[in-house]
């Protein structure tokens, strides 16, 4: 038996990171759950090059003290359990805590964070290895910033999809948040660029933030209890559909899911109004009571398990089926609508007051502004203007983000308070969400080290980190709290720095390079297709050793060779080879375009939009003149020529419903359903009586390939040996 190891802590670590932190994506989601359940009214998220290059993810929550700033980079430490009695009634988003230490595992990153009525700190990690806690300025709250995900793991990085991908994955979690959390202010910004915005007013606010007012106009709000199962939100009407699922959005007590059991329902409920690829739309609030749903059996926390899935498909195929189909106790499941046209307006005029400030949150100089004691926060101003909002208890003082606002002046005055060496001010600008670290005798203390690595791989910034943490160095009282405190406050704890090692080893893995550098991952990949062509070359058959000899009821011709008798259905084959001739002829046509008269205007996802924007050379290739006209939004200002008739929505419809198979947009594949359908009808019938000629012809352009079948999958050909038929009738047994 294989001796049984004990992982240490860059090991389990590792792998942690590889189920917990897959991609940008799951960053943003962790620490948003973490901010959420911090007790946060108010969450700024921020991301750079599809958060590869930064992620920054502010609130106004408790925050985190300062003693327990180095046990939150610890795994399994959480503050949101305490015994294993709790995993049977988990209320908050998170409860392992894994995603902290598998983050940090991964990325150099920061939390800074202050408590009501303490002074504010800053903790570093470079790939796991903790710095020193730093005193900082700063408001109440947490500020956690990862910077530079997967530098120490290339092959993850690697495989990561492009900026636009990964940005559009972030910006669905995102409008989910504001979709699940809409008592919670939200604000997303892309690459410097305010890109969502939401303002705690309540579901109907989120809805429309998220998918516009046109969306909610095709939609029925839902607020039903059945057998202890509450069910709020929107679903689609009867006519309302769309292409994919990336407009379905479950949340069971307040978390995301994706489950078989709900997802079966709805559908089963929507299943005789809608045809086929068509999808309905839905945001669900599902809240069913902790003791019957177990939420820790998946890494990612995606999916549950219920006690007793008959029951949860049944409340909620009961209460949609009755909505749609309009039974009387529909009443009781559906609120009265309300006048939501108004609040797009409202919105836009909010938007207007909000471009006053720049994109890094500062504000403009101090003569554009209202007088200070007139300036209130987002959420008061759209709260007072929007009349189907109910307005909430808002902070006291004047705020941005609860957070104090400052004028220029007073930034400085602050900024000059908190260099006690009188530096001059930094070109970058101060703002409340910034933090100021403690300078150093010759400078500033760096907030992170930058790997360096010699002709061995061995690392060689250790010299240059420890030149800037020697306490020696520093004019400033060395502070407490380092790194090994952890052994005096966690006596029984086994804790390593949770490294993440280079994926080749320094002491000794270089030696390999060259061999895995050579290695063909793609071998067997390429051996399975040489097998395929091979088969299909012994499928093929030279035709003049062929010799005809008949047909039956007009429609199998009979062609011998040796010992082997070939049967081929004349409709099957002249199928298949217009078929083929129409798919040349669509590769190699050339592009006239027909103008529309009125462009069509599509209106997608942050999913959809970045799936069409990858492809647009492949869809203006087919003839398609289209142009991106604003975020998420496209028009189609002409189409092909030689497409008569065609419906742009059910093509683009068509296109997007396959957006998770396809890997690149050829016409003549997305058409193949109309160019078999073509040929079918132009391919000589069964039953039909054609010359010999013909038959000649049709054979010759078969060009010896038995193994065709027609467009629809039924064989063109079968064979029969002179041994097969012999043992039909007896002669052989």
């Amino acid at each position: 038996m294989a001796k049984i190891n004990i992982l240490p802590a860059k090991v389990y670590n590792r792998i942690a990171a590889g189920e917990v932190v897959d991609r940008p994506y799951s960053v943003v989601k962790e620490l948003v759950e973490n901010a959420i359940d911090a007790g946060a009214t108010e969450i700024e998220i921020s991301i750079e090059k599809g958060g590869k290059q930064l992620i920054r993810v502010v609130d106004n929550g408790c925050g985190i003290e300062r003693d327990d700033l180095q046990s939150a980079y610890l795994p399994h430490a959480t503050s949101k359990i305490a015994k294993a009695e709790d995993l049977e009634n988990i209320m908050t988003l998170g409860f392992r805590g894994e995603a902290v230490a598998s983050i940090a595992a991964v990325s150099k990153m920061s939390i800074t964070s202050k408590v009501e009525g303490a002074k504010c700190y800053r903790l570093a990690s470079n790939g796991g290895e903790l710095g020193f806690i730093q005193e900082v300025s700063g408001e109440k709250g947490t500020v956690v910033e990862v910077e530079s995900l997967f530098f120490n793991a290339p092959v993850r990085l690697n495989f990561l999809k492009s900026d636009k991908a990964e940005e559009a994955d972030i910006t669905t979690f995102v409008s989910r948040f504001i979709l699940n959390r809409h008592d919670i202010a939200f604000t997303y910004y892309v690459n410097g660029k305010k890109t969502l915005q939401s303002f705690g007013g309540g579901m109907e606010e989120a809805l429309v933030c998220v998918y516009g007012a046109g969306v909610r106009a095709q939609c029925i709000e839902l607020d039903a209890e059945k057998h202890g199962v509450k069910i709020k939100g929107y679903i689609g009407n009867q006519n309302f559909s769309k292409p994919n699922k990336s407009y379905q959005s479950v949340f069971l007590n307040g978390r995301y899911i994706l489950n078989s059991t709900v997802s079966a329902a709805i559908s089963g409920a929507y299943a005789t109004y809608l045809m086929k690829r068509q999808y309905p739309f839905y945001v669900l609030h599902i809240t069913v009571p902790a003791g019957i749903v177990d939420v820790n059996v998946h890494p990612n926390k995606a999916d549950v398990r219920f006690a007793d899935n008959g029951v949860i498909y049944g409340c909620i195929y009961s209460v949609i089926s009755s909505v749609l189909d309009g039974k009387a106790n529909a009443l009781e499941y559906i609120v009265p609508e309300t006048n939501v046209a108004p609040i797009k307006e409202e919105v836009d005029s909010v938007n207007e007051f909000a471009s006053r400030f720049d994109d890094i949150g500062g504000l403009q100089s101090p003569s554009k502004l209202p007088e200070k004691s007139a300036r209130k926060t987002l959420s008061e101003e759209i709260l007072e203007k929007a009349p189907s909002v109910q307005p909430q208890e808002q902070s006291s003082g004047n705020s941005v983000f609860s957070f104090d606002t400052l004028t220029y002046e007073e930034a400085q005055k602050e900024i000059a308070e908190c260099d006690p060496f009188g530096k001059k001010q930094r070109k970058k600008p101060f703002t409340p969400t910034s933090m100021t670290p403690l300078p150093h005798e010759n400078g500033f203390i760096p907030m992170e080290v930058i790997p360096e690595f010699d002709k061995n791989g061995k690392n060689v910034a250790h010299k240059r980190e420890s030149e800037f943490s020697n306490p020696k160095k520093c004019s400033l009282k060395k502070t407490e709290g380092e790194p090994k405190k952890l052994l005096e406050i966690f006596p029984n704890a086994v804790y390593k720095p949770p490294l993440v090692l280079r994926l080749d080893d320094p002491d000794g893995g270089s030696e390999n390079d060259a061999a895995l550098d050579e290695r063909d991952y793609f071998e067997e990949n390429k051996r399975y297709l040489a097998s395929l062509e091979e088969k299909a070359q012994q499928e093929k058959i030279d035709v003049m050793t062929c010799r005809y000899v008949g047909k039956l009821f007009n429609t199998y011709l009979l062609y011998q060779r040796d010992d082997e008798l070939f049967i081929i259905d004349q409709h099957a084959a002249h199928e298949r080879l217009l078929f083929d001739k129409l798919k040349a002829s669509m590769q190699s046509r050339k592009h006239v375009y027909q103008p529309l008269l009125v462009p069509y205007e599509m209106h997608l996802n942050a999913f959809e939009a970045t799936f069409i924007r990858e492809r647009l050379e492949d869809i203006r290739a087919m003839g398609f003149e289209i142009e991106e006209i604003g975020d998420n939004d496209f028009a189609v200002k002409a189409v092909p020529v030689d497409i008569p008739k065609i419906d742009v929505n059910s093509f683009f419809n068509q296109i997007l419903a396959e957006i998770n198979g396809y890997r690149a947009i050829k016409l003549e594949e997305i058409l193949k359903d109309k160019l078999a359908s073509a040929a079918c009808k132009a391919a000589i019938k069964g039953g039909m009586d054609i010359s010999r000629a013909e038959i000649d012809e049709l054979f010759k352009q078969m060009d010896g390939d038995m193994g065709l079948k027609c467009p629809h999958g039924r064989p063109v050909v079968v064979k029969m040996t002179k041994t097969q038929l012999e043992k039909m009738f007896k002669r052989i047994v």
